[in-house]
């Protein structure tokens, strides 16, 4: 695999049972790329291996005086010269290939599960977490996918070494070949609590940065109460947690970093002691101790890819961990549906919109408004009716809920679970009450799947969008005269509310989806402008499934149906003039009222009754 044949055509089905298992699947799916990484890192440490033994032969050849020796020594080393080079620039390469594309996947698995999940991923997992995943746990994944090899390659380097010292000299050989293991594991005790603390750092980082998110967010909102400074307060604070728990992390891998320094240079002022006596003995020659110490100097490179592995794995399982948490997840927590037959066929156009848990139905062709006294209910609605349900509910079997055993919601006849998630999702498209608008151009915001019918100036209309559209001419850079080419800011920060409402609006009228679900589309507007939209939506959705979830009496008013949910049930249907008068459920969610007033209002009419029925008794 070549970076620049990334992104991969199919990331795969990663194994995410556990952090460890995720990682060892990347490693399996890169096989090619860590095989020649291997490949070019045994090269560059074997030449490192046998740089001691050619400089020991060149001491040698000068003592013993011998000039063709030494030039086939000076051959030697300019061979192993070549292999260091070559050897450690394609180690290089290759490895940095291997972090990459390892990285590339993680993300691409990342996105995909994030358009799998939509909005139901931020209520199964911190908002947090999930950046934390998608940006830095990403690199240290990578790290470690590529660290591998190169360590792989260091642990042959230094079995090399060890085994070369035997032969070549003995003594010296056994002690080297003992103290090595020695210095390789002796960081091992202290990793556990090392990972502890990168644990505990990365936690407070996530908790930091979500805070700063949501801080930023709201600033508007803050300024507007006087609560900046109190909320300002409380990042500083997680901020300095995050820099104390990074200090405690750092003072750890130091002393790990120390003890791979210190270990080694003991291990060498031992072999050159106990070469020296050797030498004063006369059991091994002058060339054979030089070799031994250069061994010895050199083994301190190798060595130091054992602390980085060690590091690399310490950060990177409790990232892959979270990864795998994320990848897991599923539409639904349910059990894993059986394997279907043959593919489900799409509905065909014209169904209704049927959702069997509630008994809500919404008419084919019809603008349809719900009521729901309850907004969390509201909320868990709309995301049914797209086919996204909430965690538990949706179910084992196909179409089927698993805690009531109802069938899923359908769309002519079809259960939604049942179908493809890109075409479900083409069938219905769902807005919640928090739509997000990404940053770019207005015109690349509206560039999205859409039948074609729908043309975007017709969904500003309909939205009463055109002092949005003024709003961001203004804004605009010098030489900007198409609103359509101006900037929205991220998240459209710099417009208000109900401005980034209309917006989003207009984007889900622009796509023109057979059936069109809106969640409180116009909270954070006016009345005026709320009316206007309502009469923008019912003609440009003429003909098309259109359901609003709403109370407001104006959507209500331009709404074909109605219907008052109440309980998690469908409670009354009709207009919204006939339930106004005929259904005190309904009135006293629509109008706000109170049951004192309710009761009140209900004396009145009997009061109002009795007096009607004296004066006919009386004429």
């Amino acid at each position: 695999m070549q970076i620049s044949d990334l992104p991969y055509p199919d990331p795969g089905v990663p194994d995410a049972r556990s952090g460890p298992r995720f990682l060892l699947w990347l490693g399996r799916g890169q096989l090619g790329g860590q095989l020649k990484s291997l490949s070019w890192g045994i090269l560059h440490f074997s030449g490192v291996a046998g740089l001691p033994y050619a400089v020991g032969l060149g001491v040698t050849a000068v003592v013993d005086r011998e000039p063709d020796r030494l030039l086939r020594v000076a051959a030697l080393l300019l061979v192993i010269g070549v292999a260091i080079s070559v050897g450690d620039a394609m180690l290089h390469r290759t490895a940095v290939t291997n972090w990459i594309t390892a990285a590339a996947r993680v993300q691409q698995l990342l996105a995909r599960k994030t358009a799998e999940l939509g909005s139901a991923l931020t209520r199964r997992v911190a908002a947090g977490e999930v950046v934390a995943v998608s940006t830095g746990d990403v690199e240290k994944i990578g790290w470690f996918v590529e660290a591998v090899s190169r360590f792989l390659a260091a642990v042959f380097s230094v079995v090399l070494v060890c085994i070369g010292l035997l032969f070549y000299a003995p003594e010296l050989g056994v002690v080297v070949a003992i103290g090595v293991p020695l210095v390789a594991l002796a960081s091992l005790p202290l990793l556990p609590r090392a990972t502890k603390r990168a644990d505990i750092q990365r936690e407070k980082a996530g908790k930091a940065t979500e805070l700063a998110s949501d801080t930023v967010a709201g600033l508007r909102v803050l300024r507007g109460i006087g609560g900046e400074e109190l909320f300002l307060g409380r990042y500083r604070e997680a901020s300095q947690e995050v820099r104390r728990a990074a200090v405690r992390s750092a003072r750890m891998w130091a002393l790990i970093s120390a003890i791979q320094v210190v270990l080694p240079g003991a291990l060498m002022i031992t072999v050159v002691w106990y070469g020296a006596t050797l030498v004063t003995d006369g059991t091994i020659a002058v060339g054979e101790l030089v070799a031994a110490f250069s061994a010895v100097a050199t083994l301190l490179y190798p060595l130091r890819h054992f602390e980085e592995i060690a590091m690399a794995y310490s950060f990177s399982r409790p990232s892959a961990k979270r990864a795998a948490r994320v990848l897991s997840l599923t539409r639904t927590d349910a059990a894993e549906r059986p394997a279907r037959t043959g593919p489900v066929e799409s509905p065909a156009a014209g169904g209704d919109l049927y959702d069997p848990q509630t008994g809500l139905l919404a008419p084919a062709g019809r603008f349809t408004a719900v009521v729901c006294g309850d907004p969390d209910l509201a909320g868990r609605l709309a995301e049914r009716l797209g086919g996204h349900p909430m965690d538990g509910e949706a179910g084992a079997d196909a179409g089927t809920d698993a805690d009531t055993g109802t069938p899923s919601v359908l769309l002519g006849g079809v259960a939604l679970d049942d179908l493809e998630l890109d075409t479900a999702r083409t069938l219905v498209l769902v807005q919640d009450k928090d739509p997000v608008l990404l940053s770019g151009t207005l015109r690349e915001l509206f560039d999205v799947p859409a039948s074609g019918a729908v043309e975007s100036g017709a969904a500003l209309a309909a939205a009463q969008c055109a002092d949005v559209l003024d709003a961001l001419l203004q804004s605009a850079p010098d030489g900007v005269e198409d609103p359509m080419d101006a900037r929205i800011t991220e998240r459209g920060r710099s417009l208000s509310g109900g401005q980034r409402q209309r917006l989003a609006l207009a984007r889900s009228l622009v796509t023109d989806p057979e059936v069109l679900v809106l969640d409180e589309p116009t909270s954070a507007v006016d009345s005026h402008t709320e009316a206007r939209i309502a009469e923008g939506i019912a003609a440009l959705r003429a003909g098309r499934t259109t359901v609003v979830l709403a109370s407001s009496p104006l959507l209500l008013d331009r709404a074909d149906r109605v219907v008052l949910i109440e309980g998690g049930t469908v409670a009354a249907v009709g207009t919204h003039r006939e339930l106004l008068h005929g259904e005190p459920r309904y009135r006293a969610v629509v109008t706000r009222e109170t049951d004192e007033e309710q009761r009140l209002a209900g004396l009145e009419l009997t009061e109002l009754a009795e007096v009607l029925t004296e004066i006919e008794e009386s004429a």
